[in-house]
């Protein structure tokens, strides 16, 4: 069992060995890939954002709208209370 752990760090000091190593190359396409990542993120909040903020303004007309047809039936309730 010794002998499995001692194969198990020896395994580790090589991918450590491995990790270690910096090729210009995968660095390159890393942070062409976080770049892109980071944009698609952006991107997609973005849009997100972009549809709260009509949704916000949709809902602000549609307040509009309300308080009006209510000043409007306010108005006419006042009319048809003098009437009768």
């Amino acid at each position: 069992m010794a002998e499995i752990k001692q194969d198990h760090k020896a395994d580790e000091s090589e991918n450590y060995a491995v990790g270690n190593s910096t090729d210009p190359k995968n660095m390159q396409e890393l942070t062409q890939y976080v770049q892109t990542l980071l944009q698609n993120m952006q991107d997609k909040f973005q849009s997100m954002s972009d549809q709260i903020i009509g949704r916000i303004d949709e809902m602000g007309n549609k307040i509009d709208d309300l308080e009006k047809n209510i000043a409007d039936l306010m108005t006419q309730a006042g009319v048809e209370g003098t009437d009768k």
